[in-house]
């Protein structure tokens, strides 16, 4: 059986997957689990020839796809020269394979976009697939220029348990502040009256404060309240100079 502290992420060769990487090795010491870097090649699903090509040392596809793994493991050793890494070459398509080793892990590390052409413009179709299909949580990463930031937890509500309690555990390992946010869309009538919109999401938020003191105590946490047309641009303006933000797979909206 798989071993449940263990981070997974997937590396490709491109350079938001190194930011993935060296992020994940990151998380992968603060935990204390075991990092485990995967490259799947997608080259035997064109061409039955990955060998060398003769009389040329270190050529051919197989070679390269290896290559590109050990690329990735260096990532890690670069940031976290002490953590335990193990590597997988995989051959075939990239969601399908991650998504199978990652069951049971305590996280799976996506850079925000591949080396795929148009798909990966603004979220690569690999990393969007898995973070709606994986079985554990999903950590997609665009940027790493803030690492001693807040991270901010965005709760719908139902009080998005399983993110606030990721949030708790994330906040605890890095010793950042946690920020609990609740959207209330603008068009919504009851959002100004009394005991309204904004009087449930401040009682949600009270409660949801509550839990979160609970799973990480010695994280300073603050409540928020916002008011948008559009939750999605009310958490990242949220999250301007975050570290993280969290938020769970499935939410209330129409969708």
């Amino acid at each position: 059986m798989p071993s449940p502290d263990r981070v997974v992420v997937g590396y490709d060769g491109s350079a938001e997957a190194a930011l993935a990487v060296r992020w994940a090795a990151r998380h992968a010491a603060l935990t204390d689990c075991e990092l485990q870097v995967v490259h799947s090649s997608l080259w035997p699903l064109l061409t039955n020839d990955l060998g060398p090509v003769k009389g040329i040392a270190g050529s051919g596809l197989q070679h390269q796809a290896q290559a590109i793994l050990d690329e990735g493991k260096a990532e890690a050793l670069s940031v976290a020269p002490r953590a335990r890494i193990r590597s997988s070459l995989l051959y075939g398509l990239p969601a399908g394979h991650l998504r199978r080793i990652a069951e049971g892990a305590r996280m799976l590390v996506l850079g925000s976009r591949g080396i795929g052409g148009f798909m990966g413009l603004l979220v690569g179709s690999v990393s969007l697939e898995l973070a709606a299909a994986a079985s554990c949580p999903v950590a997609v990463i665009r940027f790493d220029k803030n690492p001693e930031g807040r991270i901010v937890v965005g709760i719908d509500s139902s009080g998005s348990a399983g993110a606030l309690s990721i949030a708790c555990a994330m906040a605890s390992a890095t010793g950042a502040d946690l920020m609990i946010i609740h959207v209330i869309r603008s068009h919504d009538r009851t959002a100004n009256q009394a005991g309204g919109g904004q009087g449930a999401a401040r009682r949600l938020l009270l409660t949801a404060a509550h839990d979160a003191s609970g799973l990480a105590p010695d994280v300073t946490i603050s409540q928020h309240v916002a008011q948008d047309t559009s939750v999605p641009r009310a958490l990242l303006n949220a999250a301007r100079g975050a570290a993280l933000i969290v938020v769970g797979s499935k939410g209330r909206g129409l969708l």
